[in-house]
């Protein structure tokens, strides 16, 4: 295996452990709180709290450690999980298991923008599409692998191996960053009023929209998958495991066609499947009436839903590269950051749905979502090419 495949599988192995520190508390809530001698709902602010921290911190490590060189900060920032997530294994109580969480969830976003940053500095142009795909992919292998694993771990022996095994890998990784990542890549630095310019980038404000309504869109319905495939299509509680699967893979196969599509027209051939996004969301009230038609539905609205990462990946990155390589990092954080965001506001409008009009009509929320996400891709693309022709005309005359 040649290095840069070698490289390839260490970025994946990074955020699909990334992935699990973050998914797997969901599947062993109640051994840890059986455990630490704490309520469910206190254990539940677990994973509250650390897509908060997450979203918080991860635009302002980026910045501020954008002036050291990025393989040091990439080791200590793989230290900084390391420790967190250790400190999770061997947590004695739930004060010291929150701390874990916040420590981990510090650093995590940071690492996935130095691992985009490396990727634009050491991959070559076709190959970039492809890799940017497959390290977000991590997070998805995460979702369908690491959570039932860690889960059965759980049951095996016991929820504080689960952690271990984590650090286990982590460490591994470490040692497959130290072997395989170049010692020195060319960086600009830049102060904070500097970096901070890419934000004032009308192409990058809609990008940050459109990664935030796309996320909402999804979880205006996915936030309750398991009431949707249970009591909205009748399917039994011993047949989730292999649905919620059957999901997660199709989630992976969405990030590989991401990468294809990063690498063939990226945004320009995005605007037909938000069309198809929105057709499914309004008639999935109807499908949900019978469970092949529904499933179906569902399993569609998850590859459609997922197929923005890598081509808005690949243009943050682009955009950075040619007006603002001060601000990479910054940039390569923005997707994760806003999706997170849009996170929030989709499962918050899924609540509400649910309380107002129920259930089987919940995907009329994500359907209002999609129309503003349709409406910002289509105007993302004409900016885009309105400023392509602007160019060809200076480069003509």
């Amino acid at each position: 295996m040649d290095k840069q495949r070698l490289r390839a599988f260490a970025f994946i192995l990074v955020t699909f452990l990334l992935g699990c520190n973050e998914f797997m508390v969901v599947g062993i809530l109640s051994e840890i709180a059986r455990h630490l001698n704490v309520s469910l709902t206190q254990v539940g602010y677990l994973v509250t709290v650390f897509a908060v921290v997450y979203a918080v911190s991860t635009p302002i490590i980026t910045i501020f450690t954008s002036k050291y060189d990025r393989y040091q900060t990439l080791l200590v920032l793989l230290g900084v999980f390391l420790v967190g997530n250790t400190l999770s294994a061997i947590a004695p109580n739930y004060g010291w298991m929150l701390l874990s969480r916040m420590i981990a969830a510090s650093v995590a976003g940071a690492i996935i923008s130095l691992l985009m940053a490396f990727i634009s500095a050491i991959a070559t142009e076709e190959k970039r599409a492809s890799l940017v795909a497959w390290v977000f992919a991590g997070y998805s292998i995460a979702s369908v692998f690491g959570v039932p694993i860690g889960t059965m771990i759980s049951i095996q022996y016991s929820w504080r191996d689960a952690f271990m095994l984590v650090s286990l890998l982590t460490v591994i990784a470490y040692g497959g960053l130290v072997w395989l990542l170049p010692r020195h890549v060319d960086q600009v630095t830049g102060s904070l009023v500097a970096q901070l310019k890419l934000l004032r980038d009308r192409r990058i404000q809609i990008g940050i929209l459109l990664a935030l309504f796309t996320a909402a869109t999804m979880y205006g319905y996915y936030t309750y998958i398991r009431p949707l495939l249970t009591s909205g299509l009748g399917f039994s509680r011993n047949s989730l495991n292999v649905l919620l699967f059957m999901i997660g893979v199709m989630s992976i196969v969405s990030n590989r066609w991401s990468g294809h599509l990063a690498k063939h027209g990226g945004l320009n051939r995005l605007p037909k499947y938000y069309v198809a996004d929105l057709i499914i969301l309004m008639l999935l009230p109807e499908a949900l009436n019978n469970e092949a038609l529904g499933f179906g539905a569902l399993l569609i609205l998850t590859m459609i839903v997922t197929l923005l990462s890598a081509p808005l990946q690949v243009y943050f990155l682009d955009i950075a590269e040619h007006d603002y390589p001060q601000a990479l990092v910054l940039a390569s954080s923005l997707s994760s950051i806003f999706f997170n965001f849009g996170i929030t506001l989709g499962s918050a409008t899924a609540s509400v749905m649910f309380d107002v009009i129920g259930l089987k009509d919940i995907s009329f929320g994500s359907a209002i979502y999609a129309v503003i996400s349709l409406s910002l891709i289509i105007g993302l693309n004409r900016l885009i090419n309105q400023q392509s022709s602007l160019i060809k005309k200076r480069t003509d005359h």
